[in-house]
């Protein structure tokens, strides 16, 4: 998926959990941030592009290790343990991203080390892909407009 059809994904499920969140900025931004970090194994991604990301690129393959729900659980559960107020907005910004790349033909091996893999059959870019998008964004600006009159 695109990184706009990502950040709408995870948008839609930070709306449908922000009623129960306490500290409401801060997990946006986490679970906003934590949508771009499956793709550092991607030269191209956004945070791929960064020098720092670039050594990690030659010894992972992309949607190998960080495109799986073993990567995401191990970091969440370190999160819990040691700045437990970062873990949800993590888990529901990755997980939405891989959630997302489920979706595509490329798929994702969701418990890696593990040979299985998880797919359907949209096409990054193509015309489902932008449906998708649009409906979400819609969704998703009906959701914000709820939000705001209901408080």
């Amino acid at each position: 998926m695109l990184i706009k059809t990502h950040l709408t994904i995870t948008l839609f499920f930070i709306l449908l959990l922000l009623p129960f969140v306490s500290y409401k900025i801060f997990f946006i931004a986490i679970a906003l941030l934590a949508t771009y970090i499956p793709d550092i194994d991607l030269k191209s991604s956004k945070l791929g592009r960064k020098i720092i990301f670039r050594p990690l690129q030659y010894f992972v393959k992309h949607r190998g290790a960080f495109h799986s729900f073993t990567f995401l659980f191990l970091i969440t559960f370190i999160f819990l343990m040691f700045i437990p107020r970062i873990a949800l907005g993590f888990f529901v910004g990755y997980a939405s991203h891989l959630f997302a790349d489920s979706l595509t033909i490329s798929g994702i091996t969701p418990f890696f080390p593990l040979k299985g893999k998880t797919s359907w059959k949209i096409r990054t870019g193509g015309k489902t892909e932008k449906i998708l998008f649009f409906v979400l964004l819609i969704v998703n600006l009906l959701l914000i407009v709820r939000y705001i009159f209901a408080n």
